[in-house]
């Protein structure tokens, strides 16, 4: 282990007692509590680690992920790999209604020793304001970190994933929707769904503020949240249970009753049977359903469908060859391969980032689907069709140098020099990028050979 990564791992070994003592009391008076991730973060501060160039880049990869995470639809999952000498992190951004429920679980893979940190935020509506966390978690105590939150908005969120400094990780990351409230008729789903939150009522006099879920009379009526009970009558829902939610501030409201099985005040816990499906009311000429509606407090009515909704897709198969993480590939044959923002298959008519040219090399950090996420050697990342690569590791043709040569780490005049080649002598190429060669010296070294 080179000298630079020992003393980390030194100073490393120190962070408990640097964030036992030492704390600026400010944070303690802070409203929001610290998350582990930015407990961790604190520590490689007090410990001094920031100032290295490996603590930098850690907590720089922390912040650069939030603004170039990658947009994927749901359910979505990623097989991943970090590399133990780059600090690297990376970041979903995914789509919600409010009243889902959004399920982050970070599994490290064969590494139950390795710290991950899973955190979740809302992305900050415009350049002046910070993001907002939501919730986080970390592999503290090994297995899978999992963490879940309800979406209060219709909007985008950002999950990021980032293992603690010099570990390398294989990880899978699996993001799911799925509803935040109990489906409140027994035995039915979102198919029983038959009339939507705003459809137009009595001749356009009114909209519709909430959902019918059809199912025969006398079904049972479950309480989709805990809380308190008003019980009621009107003319127009009939036989009525509300149920306060006051964890939420909300209150949820169920209509068309054939009758209550609780009373006003008693306090209900999720699934209890509140009443049976019937059709009085206005429903008296339609077939028993339950009309189900959510009004927050200070707003009024909001669509509960995302609350009750439980999609049956499962996430997409990971096709691409997960063997083939940190490694790196080139683009197989004569033809160009499209580099994409995110997997095209989860984003129809998603525009390239560029194209990449023949024999084109890559380092694969990901798979998800039929497709790997790559870091070109310029440090651009993206998505590629894996069957449209092959291994960097056997020679696609020979140079000879017209003079003595270095051979770099980097694709670049100023990168470290890890080996040089002799005038005339051949060399096996193994791709390119740009006007570098990738090339395996004599010694065995693999590296960047400015092409002449």
């Amino acid at each position: 282990m080179p000298r630079r990564a020992a003393l980390l791992v030194f100073a490393l070994a120190l962070l408990p007692l640097a964030a036992c003592g030492g704390v600026n009391s400010a944070l303690h008076r802070a409203a929001r509590p610290e998350s582990p991730h930015e407990r961790y973060a604190r520590s490689l501060r007090d410990a001094g680690l920031d100032a290295t160039a490996l603590g930098r880049d850690w907590l720089a990869a922390a912040e650069r992920s939030l603004t170039t995470a990658t947009p994927v639809a749901l359910p979505f999952r990623e097989a991943g790999y970090f590399a133990e000498s780059e600090p690297r992190a990376v970041a979903y951004r995914v789509r919600a209604r409010r009243g889902q429920r959004i399920v982050a679980a970070t599994d490290a893979q064969g590494y139950p020793a390795a710290r991950v940190f899973v955190d979740v935020f809302e992305p900050p509506r415009d350049s002046a304001t910070p993001p907002v966390r939501l919730t986080s978690a970390d592999s503290a105590d090994g297995g899978v970190v999992r963490v879940a939150f309800e979406a209060g908005r219709d909007g985008d969120y950002v999950v990021r994933v980032q293992p603690e400094l010099l570990r390398g990780v294989r990880y899978l990351v699996t993001l799911e929707a799925t509803a935040s409230l109990a489906f409140p008729v027994d035995g039915r789903d979102g198919r029983a769904v038959r009339s939507y939150f705003g459809a137009v009522r009595d001749g356009g006099r009114r909209a519709h503020q909430g959902i019918d879920i059809f199912a025969p009379r006398g079904t049972p009526v479950r309480a989709a949240a805990g809380g308190v009970a008003n019980v009621g009558e009107n003319e127009l829902g009939g036989r009525v249970v509300w149920v306060w939610d006051p964890e939420h501030d909300r209150s949820l409201y169920y209509a068309h009753l054939d009758s209550q099985a609780v009373r006003t005040g008693q306090v209900v816990r999720t699934g209890d049977t509140l009443g049976w499906v019937g059709n009085t009311g206005n429903a008296r000429t339609t077939a028993p359903h339950l009309h189900f509606g959510i009004y927050a407090r200070g707003e009024g009515p909001v669509d509960p469908y995302p609350f009750v909704y439980r999609p049956r897709a499962e996430p997409p198969a990971i096709a691409a060859d997960t063997g083939r993480l940190g490694t790196w590939r080139r683009v197989e044959g004569r033809r160009r391969l499209s580099l994409y923002a995110a997997p095209a298959e989860q984003a129809a008519g998603l525009t390239a980032l560029r194209e990449l040219e023949p024999r084109t090399v890559m380092r694969v950090e990901g798979a998800a689907g039929r497709y790997y996420r790559v870091r070109l050697p310029d440090g651009t990342d993206g998505y590629v069709a894996a069957s449209g690569t092959s291994a960097a590791d056997t020679p696609v043709e020979r140079t000879r140098p017209a003079r003595s040569a270095a051979v770099r780490d980097r694709p670049s005049p100023v990168a470290a020099t890890l080996d040089s080649v002799e005038a005339g002598r051949p060399v096996p190429v193994l791709g390119r990028f740009g006007a570098y060669l990738f090339v395996r010296t004599p010694a065995g070294r693999t590296g960047w050979l400015a092409a002449d």
